[in-house]
């Protein structure tokens, strides 16, 4: 907030004080560069203070209320940048109409409130799968599973470096008259300074270096990231590997009976150079349910290594690919991909598109929680290899449409394995 507002402020309460109305001007279609408030009135208008009518006028010389006047002065409330001297008048301004304000629901006891301290995201999304295995005996043992989510994504600044975040999901099975399950997927506190972060809590556990290979989920610890093209990330804490691991793994079953979460550190390395990216990450777990899938059945450990790099050839051309190995597992260890994509959609841009093509390998002792859509943690497909295909589109502007074929063989048994997805998403 300027002192220009303070000034315009000022002279509607001068104006109007005694009544219930006041004259006020505003720098729209009907106020002329030389009138003799235009630049205040410019100035409450970009500071988000007042605003016109659709015809681009702001028809200044009729009389507004006060409560219209309060909706003023709640707005100038919430601006931080103000001087001593124009807090001690927006206080009075605060104090004049603190009915009014109480009626708006603005709390005058905290006048340094700022309405901007919070913002709000989120998405609802619908996703469906329909999957095909092929038996021993030759038939198709069909799987079709869909789910409705609503999801928050709040945001809450400290201070100029510090912020906290969350991630609130509230998931349904549409097929069943049922609640939804509501629950804090992620909640941490988040410092950014010059090539340097730090974050803790409940936080993303994402392979970066993979493109989403190997996780996309969360685990709780602390994360520090520092440096600019070339990144290092250092990452410790527990990893909750019964809602974690894919659905119909060994570990995932190993963990629901012998111990549900695993001590986790980890550190990546990921960076940038003309139209070359790439990255590369060492990941260690512990866990009694490791002892399940490893060569040593007394080790309780997972050694995850992994690489990854792509090339942008221009903005629609885009090349990636991915390895990993968990080096404690005695099968089903390894996962590899390579994926071509072409353009891709946007959600603020109507029309947008993309499709990619990609081949995929992924071995369930080591892809633990991809974020591939296809082998979500929920979806019930993982451990197979495969050519896959996929395209999305923005119908309208914050609406996403997704689908994604796949055809493959199961890894233990070399049998058949089909799935087709979709997905709507709608932004907000």
């Amino acid at each position: 907030m300027k002192k220009t507002l303070v000034s315009a402020l000022t002279t509607a309460l001068v104006v109007g004080a005694a009544s219930t109305t006041f004259a006020a001007a505003n720098p729209f279609s009907d106020v002329p560069a030389d009138h003799w408030a235009y630049d205040a009135v410019s100035q409450l208008a970009a500071d988000g203070v007042i605003e016109g009518y659709g015809d681009t006028t702001f028809r200044g010389n009729q009389n507004i209320t006060r409560y219209e006047m309060a909706q003023m002065i709640a707005k100038a409330m919430a601006k931080s940048d103000v001087s001593a001297a124009d807090k001690a008048l927006i206080d009075k301004l605060a104090a004049e109409f603190s009915d009014e304000l109480n009626n708006l629901g603005v709390r005058v006891s905290n006048l340094e409130r700022n309405a901007d301290m919070v913002k709000w995201n989120g998405q609802a999304r619908y996703r469906y799968w329909s999957q095909r295995y092929e038996k021993e005996n030759g038939s198709k043992d069909k799987k079709n599973k869909d789910q409705l989510t609503f999801r928050f994504e709040p945001t809450a600044e400290v201070n100029a470096n510090w912020h906290v975040k969350a991630r609130i999901d509230a998931s349904a099975d549409p097929s069943e008259d049922g609640s939804a399950n509501m629950a804090v997927k992620r909640i941490w506190a988040q410092g950014d300074y010059r090539n340097f972060q730090v974050k803790l809590g409940k936080l993303p556990l994402a392979s970066t270096e993979t493109a989403g290979m190997l996780f996309d989920d969360q685990f709780s610890g602390a994360q520090l990231t520092f440096g600019n093209k070339l990144k290092a990330t250092l990452e410790a804490g527990r990893w909750n590997l019964a809602n974690g691991a894919n659905a119909q793994s060994a570990i995932k079953r190993a963990a629901d009976s012998l111990d549900d979460a695993a001590n986790y550190q980890g550190i990546m390395l990921n960076g940038t150079t003309g139209k070359l990216y790439g990255g590369a990450a060492y990941r260690h777990f512990s866990s009694a349910a490791f002892t399940q899938i490893n060569d040593d059945a007394s080790s309780d450990d997972a050694n995850l290594w992994s690489v990854g790099a792509g090339y942008k050839f221009d903005h629609n051309w885009d090349l990636s690919g991915a390895y990993a190995k968990n080096t404690e597992a005695d099968t089903d260890a390894t996962a590899h991909n390579i994926q071509l994509n072409y353009k891709g959609a946007q959600k603020a841009n109507k029309g947008s598109w993309g499709a990619y093509t990609a081949y995929r390998y992924m071995g369930q002792n080591v892809a633990f929680a991809p974020l591939y859509e296809m082998f979500l943690t929920n979806s019930g497909m993982n451990n197979v290899k495969g050519w896959e295909v996929g395209a999305e589109y923005i119908p309208f502007t914050n609406v996403l449409s997704k689908i994604q074929y796949f055809n493959g063989k199961k890894l233990d048994s070399d049998r058949d394995a089909e799935g087709l997805f979709g997905q709507v998403n709608f932004f907000f």
